[in-house]
Formats: C-alpha cells, structure tokens, sequence
C-alpha cells in the first residue's frame, strides 16, 4: 500500500488499519484471467489448465509448444458466486471478468458471470489508448457508484458483491487536472514516479473510500466483510519496484507479489499484520469459511481464519507454486517457480528442456529473506538444495495434472521468436 512513497493510497492504508494485511501475499499467476480464476474457485490454474490470460499471445517459431489450455472457466467449476448464492445471498460482479472465451460479453452465455453464480453484472473493458481521459475511462466512477447502490439497497438476505476495477492498468489515462496536481508534487518524473499513474491511483483510492463511507452511513460496515487484492504484479520494468524484480507476466516477485487486506470489524483485530505465505486461492475457503457455507470440492486455497485470529499459527502447507507454461508479449520465458520458507526456486522451461541455443541456466535459486531482489542466484552454490526443490517442483505439477510443455519440431533457431499480442489487445508488441 502506498506508505511513505510517491503512490499514496490514505484510503486503502486506512483500511489496512482497520483490519489485517498480510505482508507476504502472492498471486497464483502473474496475469490476469488464471489468477482471477484462483480467487473465485479456490482451485490453482495449474489444476483449472487455465494458466494464461484469454486469449493468450500470438507467437511466431516458439522454441516450446504451449499445451492446449482451458481458455475459460468451466460452469461446472464452483465458484463463489455459485456458493453464496446457493446459501441465498445477493450476488453481484462489477468490472472486469476475463473468465470468458472472449472479451464479448453476452448476459446468460455459458463462461460469463451469470453462469457462475453472479445475479447483478456490470462487465467493464480497460479502454482503447485514445479514450477521453475526461470521460472516466475505466469505469472508476461507474464501477463505484454501481457497487454503492447494491451494497447499501434494503435487503434481508446477505450479499456478495465483487468490484473489479479495471484501474489500474494500461493504457495510463486520467483526468488533466488531477494529473496536474501530481505532477506538482516534490518526486515527480516521466519514468518512475509518473504523474498519470499517481492520479490513477488517487482515483482508485479515493472510490475505495466512497465504498467504505457508503458502508458506514448504511450501518452496513460491522457486518460486512471487506477485502482488497489484485491478481498480478505491476506491469512495466522491474527497476520501478526495487527491491522487488520483475514484473506482470514473470515469476520473479515484482510478478507475483500482490496486496491482501481483510477488514472485519469486531471479528479481526485493527492493525494485524500476518507475514505467513498465502495467495490468492486462499480466498475462496477464507470467504466460505466466514459465511458458514460448505464447498464441498478439494481445494487448492486454504481458510486463513485461524491465522486471522492467532499470529503464531501455522498453515498446513510447506510451500507455494506457480505454473506458467506459455510465452508472453510482455513477458521473459515460460517458466515454474516453487518458494519453500524462504528460498525461492525458478526452473526456465527452455532450458530444463534443453532448446537449442537457450540461454541462461534450467534454473536459479534465491534467498528471499536476504536477497528480496533475487540479484544473486545460490543454484551454483546449493545445487543439492536447488536439485531437491526441482523435483518438489515437478512432484507438484504431477500432484495437479499441471499440462506441460514441449519442443517445437519446427523451431528454427535462426529465426526471431515474435511474440504478439491478441488481434483487438491495445497493449504494446515486442520481440524476443
């Protein structure tokens, strides 16, 4: 949250007072839709074989062959909405979906929110490059006054709502005078701390607030359950972030390191801070959990409750993974990653599969706790060490049904690696 820095989120910060922040949160992937789907269903997109974003990258002569991935969410996936509304709840997704075949929404279609579960839907798109700036852009606005009419209409039965604003992200596009007023501020500059992406974030921050004030002056704020995340890293050049690398669309912790707040008041302690591993699947059971619902399917999350109530308790998991069997136009390599306490391991799929020409190492090992920035990699010095996490790494793909990857028989080492993005995506193209 924005702390001390040129960001300032005063409103989320004053959530995170209120509640718990859990200070070591992760996505399960490092884009969107694969890692949205997690927080619905509680289920790793490795075991979903949802593992990128839909539709995915255009690439021309890839070294690897991506598999043939689930481009949607199932409707025999339960989901949350699915859950709560069987419990009788109110239901209602704002924003953004991405769980979809496509972009275009259809109400009712199989794969779009009403099929999971959602009664009341608002799907929004992140705007064209030249949209008005002027004309809320990405729906901040609309996004936040439709969840305040929902959240605090008269109602007997519970509800469940889900704003998913499409800020922030790119393009970068806020209103003139707002920006003008960033710009001002001492710190100010066109590649790290850019004004546009401060008043983006101002206007988040600032509808987050609308939220939690339109809660309070319904009567609704105790009773209600507010939680705050994001599904991906930032996006754009890891040197924006230190100590963190990386970025959107890697495994380095700049990609996968996510906020997570969860206020409850009277049931969660102000001020809680929880430095256990968790992700994104975790929120499913946690929500269930705090329902009282039941789901009855294996999950891949876990309910954070008894760490929400007792710092000293332990999860019952040894470690987190991350499957990423594909390339990206924004992206470095197709790659896996396991962290077990604080040693991260990150296998580079072209290399462990011995692609002709690929360059750097099948796999580099990091110490979290002294190197944040995974700047010095320990495989060299730790080979047993790296050699042991491998194969846990492979051992849980195999646990999962995680699909994998394979050479391309076609792949000409001569010729460029062009990774595109999808016909319709406004997001910039490169070359690899």
């Amino acid at each position: 949250i924005g702390g001390g820095g040129f960001f300032q989120t005063p409103q989320l910060d004053r959530l995170a007072a209120g509640g718990a922040r859990f200070s070591r949160a992760y996505a399960t992937a490092p884009v969107c839709s694969p890692a949205r789907a997690s927080l619905y269903t509680g289920l790793h997109p490795a075991r979903l074989h949802l593992t990128d974003f839909i539709p995915g990258s255009r690439v021309i002569n890839p070294p690897l062959l991506a598999p043939e991935w689930q481009r949607g969410l199932p409707v025999a996936v339960v989901t949350l909405g699915d859950v709560l509304k069987a419990r009788g709840d109110a239901t209602a997704h704002l924003g953004k979906w991405h769980l979809a075949p496509d972009y275009e929404y259809r109400p009712g279609r199989p794969m779009d929110p009403e099929s999971q579960g959602f009664d009341e839907v608002l799907v929004t798109r992140k705007p064209a490059p030249d949209a008005d700036p002027e004309a809320d852009p990405h729906h901040v606005h609309e996004l936040t006054m439709r969840a305040i009419d929902f959240v605090t209409r008269p109602r007997a039965q519970p509800f469940f709502c889900v704003l998913a604003h499409n800020a922030v992200h790119w393009p970068e596009l806020a209103p003139a005078g707002l920006i003008a007023c960033h710009a001002a501020r001492p710190g100010a500059d066109p590649a790290i701390n850019r004004p546009v992406l401060a008043a983006m974030i101002d206007e988040m921050d600032r509808a987050a607030g609308r939220l939690l004030e339109a809660l309070g002056a319904a009567g609704r704020d105790r009773d209600t359950i507010v939680v705050f995340t994001a599904d991906h890293g930032a996006f754009g050049a890891s040197e924006c972030r230190k100590p963190l690398r990386g970025a959107k669309a890697d495994l380095y912790e700049g990609g996968l390191r996510v906020p997570l707040l969860i206020r409850w008041p009277g049931r969660i302690t102000p001020g809680a801070v929880r430095d256990h591993l968790v992700s994104g699947a975790d929120l499913f059971p946690t929500l269930v959990a705090a329902a009282e619902a039941t789901a009855s399917a294996e999950l891949d999350g876990l309910d954070l409750w008894p760490v929400i109530r007792d710092p000293h308790h332990q999860l019952p998991r040894e470690t987190l993974c991350w499957h990423y069997p594909h390339y990206h136009h924004l992206g470095i390599a197709p790659a896996g990653a396991i962290r077990m306490g604080r040693l991260k391991l990150i296998e580079w799929f072209e290399a462990a599969l011995g692609v002709a020409g690929a360059t750097g190492p099948a796999a580099e090992l990091f110490d979290l706790e002294a190197d944040p920035g995974e700047t010095h990699d320990l495989a060299p010095e730790m080979p047993e060490r790296a050699a042991e996490l491998r194969e846990r790494l492979r051992a849980w793909r195999r646990s999962v049904g995680a699909q994998e990857m394979a050479p391309n028989p076609a792949y000409d080492p001569a010729a460029p690696v062009r990774l595109l993005p999808p016909p319709g995506d406004s997001t910039v193209a490169n070359d690899s």
